[in-house]
């Protein structure tokens, strides 16, 4: 059973995060890309949400997958200016190594991987908050 004392929801473009968390989180599905997932984290941060896991997080590059989860408090009123500062930082980031170097053209079995690689990353997330599942 989950424990929460923050009202958090997931964004993700990660169906497994979907199927495997639906049920017991707010999961928000984003039908796009990475810096699509950055984009909607930032307009929620304008309404008031606020990031509990870093957009970047974990050792691969924005340019190498093409899956984010994030995690964020779901908050209305005031602008939280740590995280949009965060995620501005994080979307120029993307940009600029997307520039640099395009996410490769992945096979299905390697996209499968990045998929399991996001969820793993989310699952520490979760359990660094004491959300267990």
């Amino acid at each position: 059973m989950i424990s929460l004392t923050r009202n958090i929801f997931i964004l993700t473009n990660n169906v497994l995060i979907c199927d495997k968390f639906n049920d017991t989180l707010k999961v928000s599905y984003v039908d796009g890309s990475y810096i699509d997932v950055l984009y909607q984290v930032r307009d929620r941060i304008h309404t008031g949400s606020v990031l509990i896991s870093h957009p970047l997080m974990g050792s691969v590059k924005p340019n190498e997958t093409p899956y984010r989860s994030i995690i964020l408090e779901d908050k209305k009123g005031a602008l939280d200016f740590q995280s949009l500062s965060i995620i501005e930082s994080a979307i120029e980031s993307c940009k600029k190594l997307l520039n640099d170097r395009p996410t490769p053209d992945w096979s299905n079995k390697v996209l499968e991987d990045f998929k399991f690689l996001d969820m793993k990353l989310l699952e520490s997330a979760l359990s660094s908050l004491g959300i267990n599942y």
